[in-house]
């Protein structure tokens, strides 16, 4: 069984950060994993070991500031991708890596397309999980409905009620105990009750954007600068709301030598421990230094 180790850094801002340290005996380029907004590095308590079982890499699970272990902001303005950037950056340099392979969830995918913009170098490999430079409509208003709110549950069987009532459409081949998981990796516990694992001012950018007032950022380049140049990898949840099949299109166009994964039967955004996911991962990594 592969264990992991508690890694903390510090950002420039002084912030505490921590990743889930999985380590591996290869001397390949270490992989990152970058969860999605309200997610953080349990997501990826499975696909971690599957990487170091299969590949012998090294993978850092990180939380982002805000999430889970790591430190929350006094300043909700500092929750967003450029700075979330910076923080992965001082986590390259003060663990002495030169790059990593990233894999990034829907946010964590356009924290890498900021990465790929600040120091190309950084990346070895580009894995975007059922995100893309643009947000589909629907998608957009469905987080801007949840993201932020509290949830008022009592113990873990209404937590796991909780995510599965938000998440039944993501997951529809769900059982009980799939969805106790996704609980413990959503929840913590404070005064005896589960509460959301994340600072709920991350909610702040987001509601008060008006898309009608202000548009929003062309990210095209910043997608090409990612994916081109670099073994890339897109996985789209065959039911996603937030990717597209016309965005996923799109991007593989501007983009010819990036590998496209589709998972049926999921929507946004695949854990990345489905067969078609993780067969598609190993490959990636495996035409990657």
């Amino acid at each position: 069984m592969t264990t992991c180790n508690d890694l903390h850094w510090r950002s420039a801002d002084g912030l505490t950060l921590h990743a889930r340290d999985y380590p591996g005996p290869a001397p390949a380029a270490p992989v990152v994993c970058i969860h999605g907004l309200t997610r953080n590095a349990r997501d990826f308590e499975d696909l971690a070991p599957a990487i170091v079982r299969e590949t012998g890499r090294r993978v850092l699970a990180v939380d982002i500031r805000g999430r889970a272990g790591s430190e929350r902001s006094a300043d909700p303005a500092t929750y967003n991708p450029g700075v979330y950037a910076g923080d992965m950056l001082a986590l390259l340099d003060v663990q002495g890596l030169g790059d990593a392979a990233f894999i990034g969830t829907s946010m964590g995918g356009l924290i890498m397309m900021a990465l790929a913009a600040l120091r190309p170098a950084a990346l070895a490999a580009a894995v975007l999980n059922d995100v893309g430079p643009e947000i589909a409509a629907e998608g957009l208003a469905r987080i801007r409905g949840y993201v932020g709110v509290s949830a008022d549950v009592a113990d873990w069987a209404g937590a796991a009620a909780y995510v599965k009532a938000g998440n039944a459409h993501v997951f529809p081949r769900y059982g009980e105990e799939e969805w106790a998981r996704m609980a413990r990796r959503t929840f913590k516990l404070t005064g005896g009750r589960p509460v959301l694992d994340y600072d709920p001012a991350i909610a702040l950018s987001i509601r008060a954007a008006d898309p009608d007032a202000t548009p929003a950022p062309d990210l095209w380049p910043f997608f090409k600068a990612l994916a081109n140049g670099r073994p890339a990898l897109l996985i789209r949840g065959g039911t996603s709301d937030i990717l597209s099949a016309d965005i996923a299109g799109r991007m593989c166009a501007a983009a010819p030598d990036m590998a496209l994964a589709e998972v049926p039967g999921v929507g946004h955004a695949p854990m990345l421990d489905e067969p078609e996911a993780l067969s598609a991962i190993l490959a990636l990594l495996a035409r990657s230094r």
